[in-house]
C-alpha cells in the first residue's frame, strides 16, 4: 500500500495512550518531531529507538512509543508516515510551576516539601497526575500513623500559561484521636493497671489539661508494646508473646479504643553461668563483671547489661570490635536458663588517624588536645567518648559529632572522625536590669571565649549600678603549658557603697587589684589551683556605720593592702561546663591572707552541684555551699566586708540580696556571719520560647 504526502495514514499500535496502523515496512530517511513546548528535539532523539536508516516495522514502532512513554515526559503520542518520513507527534504532560501547601500545623512545611521534592514533585519537575494521587495517600496514612484519623488532604491542579500547572496541597488536621481505654487480656500474674502505668499512652488523668499521654500514635504504641515486652522478660516470662492488637475506631474518628491479647508463659530463673572463647583478659575479672546468679528471676535487662559490660571491657584492652553472644541453654521443664557467654575478641584495633572537620576558626590544636585517644594507640570507645565529652566542655561548640570507619585494605585499623559545629564564641553586650539588692544596673560587656580561635578567653567588662561600680579585664589561657596547666589573671577597680538599696550595714570601699591563678590537673576529673593576690582597699564609714565596724576601723585602720594565696581542689565529672544535664562538681578552696597585710584571717569554701536530666529538657540540680571565716593572730574578728550573707537568687530566693544573716541590735540591717551553709533545689530548663 502506497502512503502520499496529502493523505497521512496513521500507523496503529495502541500502546497506552499511542497511536499507530498497521503498515507495510520501510526505511526511514527523516524523522520529525512535532508538538513540543519544552522538551528539546535532542531529548526525543537520545529516547527514540529508531534511526535514519533504520527499517521500521510494526514491532520497532511498539519499542519507540514504549520507550517514549518510559520517560514520563509525554501525555499522548502518536507514530505518522509521511512518505519514507517518520512523523512523532506528542503531546507533553504540563510541567509544575509551583507547589504550595497549606494547612499542615503538625508536620513542618519545608519537611514535606523537602520529601515532594525527593519524590519528583517540585518546581520544574514534570506533572504526574498519578504521581499526586499516591502522594495523596501516603501524606494520609502519614497522619493516620500520627492519630489524625480525621484528616483530609485536598489536592488542586491549575493550569497556568506555557503549559505548566500550580499544584496545591491543602490539609485539613483534624484534631488528634483521644485514646478513650487501654484493655490488656490474657494477663493473670501482673493486674493490668501496673502494666499500663509502663505505658506513654493512656487515657488521660481526670485533671490533666494539658496532657498528651491520651494522643494516638502508632510510634508511641508501637514503643508501649516494646516496653511490655521488656517488663515481662525482665521478670522472668522469657515465652511472653503479643499475640494480636486491634485498634478500634469511633464513627466520628475522634476516639481510640485498643485491645492487646498477650500470652504471658511461666517464669523462668538463671540456673548457671559460664564464659567460654578467648578470654583474652581474665576469667575472674570478666566473671565479676556479670551481675547474675543462679537463682536469680531471668532478666533481658540483666542479660544485656552483662553483654555490655565485658564488651566494654575488652574494648579497654583494644578490643574495639568484639562479639559477646550469650548462648542460652533452656530446661522447660526445670523453667531454667543457662547462660554461656560467648567471648570473640577479634583482633586488636588501632588508631590510624584522627580527623577534625568543621572548625572554621577554632585551631585544630584546640580540638586536638582535648583527645583522650591517640593516633597509633588501641581504640578504645571509653577513651573515645571521653574525648566527645571533654570537647563539648570547651563551651564554643555547639555540637560534637565522632565515628570510627574502618581503614580500607586493613582489618585492624581505623580513622576516627571528629565532626564539630562552632558557635558564637564573641560577645558585645551592652544591658540595663534591675535587682531587689542593688537597683537598677547598667553592663557592657567584651568577650571572646576562643580568642582567634587559640581556645584563649579575654574579657573586658564595666559594671555599673546603685551599689557597685566594676571595671575588670580578664585573660585566661587553659593550655598554659603542653602537659595542661592553666593560667589565668584578673585586673579589677570595684567602688562599693552599701547605703544604696542593701540589707547590709552601712559603709564604702574603694578596691583595686590583680589576680594570678594557675590550674594543674591531677587526673582525668580532678584539678588543683594556686592563685596570688593583691588587693588595695581603702574602707568608708556613713553616719549610718554601726559601731561594731567603727570598732574594727579604729581597732585595725582604713587602708589595707591584701597579699592573698588561694589554694583549691575541684572534682569535675559534668558533660558541659554551661547548662550541664548530667555530672557533679565539687570544690574546695582557701584564701589565706598574709600576715603583712595588716589583717589576718582565713576563709574556706565547699561547693557542690549535681546533675541529674529528668527528661529531654528538664534537668535536676541540687547545689550546696559551706563557708567559713575566721580571724588569727592579732587580727580581732573577721573583717566585715569579709564576711558572708544569704538571700538572693543565687543563694536563697525569696529573699533580698544579702538580707539573710546576723543583724545589728535593731534588726534592721545586716551585719553579716563568720559561717554560711546554703543549700537548695533547682529544676533547669530552656526557655518557653527557645527554637
Amino acid at each position: 500500500m502506497r502512503f502520499g504526502c496529502q493523505s497521512l495514514v496513521a500507523l496503529l499500535l495502541l500502546l497506552a495512550m499511542g497511536k499507530a496502523t498497521a503498515f507495510a515496512p520501510f526505511t526511514v530517511e527523516e524523522i520529525k518531531v512535532e508538538g513540543l513546548q519544552r522538551i528539546t528535539t535532542g531529548t526525543v532523539f537520545n529516547y527514540l529507538p529508531i534511526e535514519l536508516h533504520d527499517r521500521v516495522t510494526e514491532q520497532r514502532t511498539q519499542q519507540a512509543i514504549t520507550a517514549l512513554y518510559d520517560t514520563g515526559f509525554f501525555h499522548d503520542i502518536e507514530l505518522l508516515r509521511d512518505g519514507n518520513v517518520l512523523v512523532v507527534k506528542v503531546i507533553e504532560r504540563p510541567s509544575i510551576a509551583s507547589v504550595t501547601i497549606s494547612g499542615n500545623d503538625k508536620i513542618g512545611g519545608e519537611e514535606l516539601l523537602d520529601a515532594l521534592k525527593d519524590l519528583g514533585l517540585a518546581k520544574g519537575k514534570t506533572f504526574d497526575r498519578s504521581l499526586l494521587d499516591r502522594i495523596q495517600q501516603d501524606m494520609q496514612r502519614q497522619y493516620f500513623s500520627l492519630g489524625h484519623y480525621a484528616v483530609d488532604v485536598a489536592t488542586e491542579v491549575t493550569e497556568v500559561d506555557h503549559n505548566r500547572v500550580d499544584v496545591h496541597i491543602e490539609i485539613k488536621e483534624g484534631s488528634i484521636a483521644k485514646i478513650q481505654m487501654i484493655n490488656i487480656v490474657g494477663n493473670t500474674v501482673f493486674p493490668e493497671d501496673e502494666l499500663l502505668d509502663q505505658f506513654e499512652l493512656g487515657v488521660a488523668p481526670l485533671f490533666a489539661l494539658f496532657s498528651s499521654r491520651d494522643q494516638y500514635s502508632k510510634p508511641k504504641l508501637g514503643a508501649d508494646l516494646e516496653t511490655l515486652r521488656s517488663y515481662y522478660m525482665d521478670r522472668g516470662y522469657i515465652n511472653f508473646d503479643i499475640e494480636s492488637t486491634q485498634i478500634s475506631i469511633t464513627p466520628d474518628r475522634q476516639g481510640i479504643y485498643v485491645t492487646i491479647n498477650v500470652i504471658e508463659g511461666e517464669q523462668y530463673f538463671f540456673s548457671s553461668v559460664k564464659l567460654a572463647g578467648d578470654l583474652v583478659v581474665g576469667e575472674e575479672e570478666l566473671t565479676a563483671l556479670i551481675d547474675i546468679a543462679p537463682g536469680d528471676v531471668f532478666s533481658r535487662r540483666k542479660l544485656n547489661a552483662a553483654s555490655q559490660a565485658l564488651t566494654s571491657r575488652l574494648g579497654k584492652e583494644g578490643y574495639a570490635f568484639a562479639n559477646v553472644n550469650a548462648i542460652p541453654d533452656v530446661n522447660k521443664e526445670a523453667r531454667t536458663v543457662g547462660l554461656t557467654f560467648f567471648v570473640d575478641p577479634g583482633s586488636r584495633t588501632y588508631v590510624r588517624r584522627i580527623n577534625i572537620a568543621g572548625n572554621q576558626q577554632t585551631e585544630d590544636e584546640v580540638v586536638r588536645r582535648e583527645m583522650r585517644q591517640m593516633e597509633g594507640a588501641w581504640l578504645s570507645p571509653d577513651k573515645v567518648e571521653r574525648s566527645r565529652v571533654r570537647i563539648q566542655r570547651l563551651g564554643y561548640l555547639s555540637s560534637v559529632n565522632i565515628d570510627t570507619q574502618r581503614v580500607p585494605g586493613t582489618t585492624d585499623q581505623v580513622d576516627v572522625n571528629i565532626d564539630v559545629v562552632e558557635q558564637p564564641s564573641g560577645s558585645l553586650m551592652m544591658g540595663i536590669g534591675y535587682s531587689d539588692g542593688q537597683g537598677m544596673l547598667l553592663n557592657a560587656s567584651v568577650s571572646q571565649n576562643n580568642f582567634l580561635g587559640s581556645g584563649e578567653k579575654i574579657t573586658a567588662e564595666i559594671n555599673t549600678s546603685a551599689v557597685n561600680t566594676i571595671y575588670s579585664f580578664s585573660h585566661t589561657n587553659p593550655y598554659y603549658t603542653l602537659n595542661g596547666v592553666s593560667r589565668s589573671f584578673k585586673a579589677y577597680y570595684r567602688e562599693t557603697d552599701t547605703s544604696r538599696r542593701t540589707s547590709v550595714a552601712n559603709y564604702t570601699t574603694d578596691v583595686w587589684g590583680g589576680t594570678v591563678n594557675f590550674g594543674l590537673p591531677l587526673g582525668e576529673y580532678d584539678t588543683a589551683r594556686v592563685g596570688l593576690g593583691y588587693e588595695n582597699i581603702t574602707v568608708n564609714t556613713t553616719q549610718y556605720t554601726p559601731a561594731a565596724y567603727t570598732d574594727f576601723l579604729a581597732d585595725n585602720g582604713d587602708n589595707f593592702g591584701i597579699a592573698r594565696l588561694t589554694l583549691g581542689w575541684s572534682h569535675d565529672t559534668r558533660n558541659r561546663t554551661i547548662f550541664a544535664t548530667k555530672g557533679f562538681l565539687q570544690t574546695l578552696s582557701t584564701d589565706l591572707i598574709s600576715p603583712t597585710s595588716g589583717l589576718e584571717f582565713y576563709k574556706i569554701y565547699s561547693r557542690t552541684r549535681w546533675f541529674a536530666p529528668l527528661s529531654e529538657t528538664f534537668t535536676l540540680s541540687l547545689n550546696g555551699e559551706v563557708s567559713h571565716g575566721e580571724a588569727y593572730g592579732e587580727t580581732t574578728d573577721l573583717p566585715f566586708f569579709e564576711k558572708f550573707y544569704a538571700g538572693g537568687a543565687r543563694s536563697v530566693r525569696g529573699y533580698r540580696a544579702s538580707s539573710l544573716g546576723p543583724k545589728d541590735v535593731a534588726g534592721r540591717v545586716n551585719l553579716g556571719g563568720n559561717f554560711r551553709v546554703v543549700g537548695n533545689a533547682e529544676i533547669v530548663f530552656p526557655p518557653p520560647f527557645s527554637p
